[in-house]
């Protein structure tokens, strides 16, 4: 007897008629999308599991307390951190090159030198300098960075207006294009594309950073620097930049970050400050907030910038409070309060470096660095008709400039690793599942099940469940039972696009006489965090978790209490859509006393296709997955779970290629 039939319209659970009634027939599709969360759940939880695992500011008693906590923070996160990777910590040691282009009138009492720099061997970005035209002694540098201004860059106006202004008070400036902006706007720069050097092992956080170290390298090279007077200052993406150089850089003594970071708390309550990939590295959010970086500055002078009305990100009245309160007290300490200033801007009020902005960074400047100068103007000099266009400003770069994406392909091809034999399979899958299990930082969380209703009729049972994991996530899920189904055999399955379009699968699987789960897992389906799922998960990957972990072990939990609490022999894993082939290849892989069979549909044949089709962190989140290429491709992860089966249906070429021949050459062995 035939247990399901299939419509063009929508699959439906049915028996011939004349052994059930009609009103016993079931819509398989409407079984499995309906709702069981509220959609505002998972960032709750999200939110919830992210502010559990930040790091609270010390209680420290002295200055010296302080200083000894804020080295040895300083130094964690640019080993851990900045520079992790055994490259990426090259690059922190290699010489960098500075090219000097030609040299334009500015305006009266300065001039602008072009020139160029590597941030990393082959990675250059142009900058321009803006010097006084009479320099003697010893005078004030200030590196000028910005955000993300993508058509403006370095020549947006309200930039060249504040360099203008520096210049014409004395001090060299200099105006450095951000990655990705300007003059350096291209795909392969775009934020989330640095995640690709993650992937291979490296930080892709590094050359953000030393694009700025360089930066001040080169001002403090001037012969007329004064290396007591060292400032940094900038919008947005630029504010990051400056809290981010200037607390892990004690060379500079100054520092005024305009609209441009919150603390991770205050993120999970307002979304809108949730940053690209480089404001949330992976790992920093375990080692340091934002807070410890502000109080890092103490008793190096600091001007928060914060805009009233801010509709981009960072608003004044609840970014700002919460960042003068981690600080205050270590200021306290040094008895230097009045070097932690604040100052919010009520016009316009929006997201800008606008003259009151650059006015209350002039006056910053006169009490710091020239507090014995009556002369120093506190208001801005006007100087709009001195203004260039990108044109003028333009520099020339190396048409093979590297980016992100070319220097993650360079990486990505080091990367070999050698496949095991049949003979030495036993003792390579345990070493590799251990390395993997540690790099996807593998959870083992318990499960408890809730349901939410229930359906009984003589053709099939359906629970729908509230899957509560380790107290922190809730995993919808919907478990259907027929007669036929034996309950020893459990199929697992779960989608891209959710559990809604596990349809075909699941009446396939009970035809086959399994016991169905169909679930959505953190960031997949009803578990989606709304349409910025993807920020939510660059901030879990700094907390020191991993997306791709926590999906997994999901998956893992639920098969476990399917084993040890249901008697569940036999478990198998179905997963469609690359991502989640991939959090089923990582359960199979890891987990061999709990996952007996792995089917996937879509997958990758290789994690490079993610560097190779220049994909980036906000497409495929938990893919991206810090060292995971470094330590387990597909082909590795599908060798891991032999002898166990593992199918790839409708295999792309990439998986016909690199996988498959392994896979044969395996089985054939053993």
């Amino acid at each position: 007897m035939k247990l399901f039939c299939r419509s063009l319209a929508v699959l439906t659970v049915c028996l011939p008629a004349a052994s059930v009634p009609a009103a016993e027939e079931f819509s398989v599709s409407d079984v499995l999308s309906r709702r069981l969360i509220d959609s505002e759940r998972p960032q709750q939880e999200a939110a919830g599991f992210i502010r559990s695992r930040l790091v609270p500011m010390p209680a420290v008693r002295s200055a010296a307390e302080w200083q000894a906590y804020a080295s040895a923070l300083r130094e964690r996160l640019l080993s851990e951190v900045v520079f992790r990777g055994s490259q990426a910590a090259g690059w922190r040691e290699a010489s960098a090159r500075v090219e000097w282009a030609d040299t334009i009138p500015g305006g009266p009492g300065y001039h602008i030198r072009k020139l160029r720099y590597e941030v990393l061997p082959g990675m250059w970005v142009p900058a321009l300098l803006y010097e006084p035209n009479d320099l003697s002694g010893r005078v004030p540098v200030i590196l000028n960075v910005n955000g993300h201004d993508r058509a403006g860059g370095k020549a947006a106006d309200y930039k060249q207006i504040r360099c203008i202004n520096q210049a014409k008070r004395g001090m060299i400036a200099l105006n450095v294009e951000w990655l990705g902006m300007g003059q350096l706007q291209a795909p392969g720069f775009d934020h989330y594309r640095m995640n690709q050097i993650d992937l291979c092992g490296e930080s892709g956080l590094a050359p953000f950073y030393l694009a700025m170290s360089r930066g001040l390298d080169l001002l403090l090279n001037h012969p007329h620097a004064d290396p007591e007077r060292v400032a940094v200052t900038g919008l947005s993406g630029g504010g990051w930049q400056t809290i981010v150089i200037s607390a892990l850089d004690e060379r500079v003594r100054f520092c005024n970050p305009v609209a441009g970071y919150s603390d991770f708390a205050t993120r999970t309550q307002f979304p809108s400050d949730l940053g690209d990939s480089e404001q949330t590295p992976c790992d920093f959010a375990a080692i340091a907030d934002y807070s410890h970086l502000t109080a890092m500055m103490a008793p190096r002078p600091i001007l928060l910038t914060m805009n009233a009305e801010d509709g981009c990100c960072f608003r004044a009245e609840h970014a700002l409070p919460p960042l003068l309160e981690a600080a205050m007290p270590v200021y306290r300490l040094y008895g230097q309060t009045d070097r932690l200033r604040s100052h919010v801007n009520l016009q316009p009020g929006d997201h800008n470096f606008e003259k009151d902005n650059r006015q209350a960074l002039y006056r910053a400047l006169h009490d710091f660095f020239f507090p014995k100068d009556p002369a120093f103007p506190r208001t801005e000099i006007a100087c709009r008709s001195e203004l260039k266009t990108p044109d003028e400003l333009h520099v020339p770069l190396p048409e093979d400039n590297l980016d992100f994406h070319r220097l993650a392909l360079r990486l990505s091809e080091q990367i070999r690793r050698p496949l095991p034999s049949a003979d030495g399979l036993t003792v390579w899958q345990t070493q590799r599942r251990s390395a993997l299990r540690k790099v996807v930082r593998l959870p083992r969380d318990e499960t408890l099940a809730v349901t939410h209703s229930s359906l009984t009729t003589s053709i099939a049972t359906i629970r729908w469940q509230w899957m509560r994991i380790e107290g922190s996530w809730t995993v919808p899920a919907v478990e259907i039972t027929t007669p036929q189904s034996d309950p020893r055999r459990l199929a697992i399955v779960f989608s891209d696009q959710g559990r809604a379009a596990c349809v075909f699968d699941t009446t396939i699987l009970l035809s086959a006489g399994y016991r169905v789960l169909a679930v959505d897992p953190f960031g997949l389906g009803e578990s989606k965090i709304g349409d910025r799922d993807f920020l939510w998960a660059l901030l879990v990957s700094s907390v020191g978790e991993r997306p791709l972990g926590i999906q997994a072990g999901q998956i893992l939990s639920l098969a476990r209490r399917a084993r040890e609490e249901q008697g569940a022999a036999e478990i198998s894993l179905i997963a469609d859509g690359p991502r989640s082939s991939l959090i089923a290849l990582i359960a199979g892989a890891a987990a061999p006393e709990t996952i007996d069979r792995v089917e996937v549909r879509g997958s990758w044949g290789s994690l490079k296709e993610l560097i190779e089709e220049n994909r980036g962190a906000s497409e495929f989140p938990e893919a991206f997955c810090f060292g995971l290429l470094a330590t387990a491709d597909i082909v590795d992860l599908a060798a891991m779970i032999l002898p166990r089966p593992v199918i790839f249906h409708e295999p792309s070429p990439r998986v016909r290629q690199d996988v498959f021949p392994v896979l044969r050459t395996l089985r054939q062995k053993r």
